[in-house]
């Protein structure tokens, strides 16, 4: 029976990291802080991945898509955005399979995220090396609790973010790759957050190919700093919404 069990495990790995033709592999980053990692409550029960959703593991191999996504601080890492945005786009796409790269780490500023940093070089590096299985289709972001408490920062948002999303861009070789950033919570209340959103919708005025996804009426964990779970899922599905929205327009052109 343990032998059974090790060759079932063993089986089911190989599965998953048979990957489909380059050509039905869909990839998207997901960058930012906490809200992106996900801190949402992990339900074992239904925890189980669509199908069609793939994530990248710690150690770099594709694995089905379970929560949670991201392993940034893995005893409080959850459910995050990712885990409603996959299915949906999976669903949208019946011939697709989607992966995920988690790359947001909790806690994180917008400096370590642009050009230069260490995080950000860290998901170029992540999604380069990722492009000889599947074309990258998109950037999914929330960040800005970090910089909502020094008006220099929040002040800044807008101009730094959009540099960022340039040089991804350039250095993905992916020009018009879509890029949907999410709105802080209604709940957050540090002093730069509300415009830390406007940056968002400044940039989703100003550059190509860039949306905002709504935070309205989502409701928090007890911290008032976190999305819950279910906040979390329906925040990804407006990611999703957003993303096909983009992916849409850019067809039509």
């Amino acid at each position: 029976m343990g032998l059974f069990t090790v060759l079932s495990t063993t089986r089911a790995e190989e599965k998953a990291s048979q990957l489909p033709p380059k050509e039905k592999f869909e990839i998207y980053l997901l960058i930012g802080q906490s809200n992106m990692a996900g801190r949402g409550k992990v339900d074992p029960a239904t925890n189980k991945s669509h199908p069609r959703v793939l994530k990248l593991d710690k150690q770099g191999k594709w694995v089905p898509a379970t929560d949670p996504l991201h392993f940034d601080k893995p005893k409080i890492a959850g459910v995050g955005p990712g885990s409603g945005f996959g299915p949906v786009i999976a669903e949208a796409k019946p011939g697709m399979t989607i992966g995920l790269i988690p790359a947001a780490v909790g806690g994180t500023p917008l400096s370590r995220w642009v050009k230069g940093g260490d995080l950000y070089e860290r998901a170029v590096k992540l999604a380069k090396e990722n492009q000889k299985y599947g074309e990258i289709k998109g950037a999914i972001w929330h960040q800005g609790e970090g910089d909502s408490s020094n008006p220099k920062l929040y002040n800044s948002y807008q101009k730094r973010l959009s540099g960022m999303i340039a040089d991804l861009r350039k250095d993905l070789n992916e020009p018009d790759m879509p890029f949907v950033m999410g709105e802080l919570g209604e709940f957050f209340t540090r002093p730069g957050a509300e415009t830390v959103n406007k940056s968002l919708h400044g940039i989703a005025e100003t550059v190509p190919a860039t949306a905002v996804a709504s935070s309205k009426g989502l409701p928090a964990k007890s911290d008032q700093v976190h999305f819950n779970a279910e906040a979390e899922r329906e925040f990804g599905k407006r990611y999703a919404a957003q993303m096909l929205k983009l992916q849409k327009q850019a067809a039509e052109k």
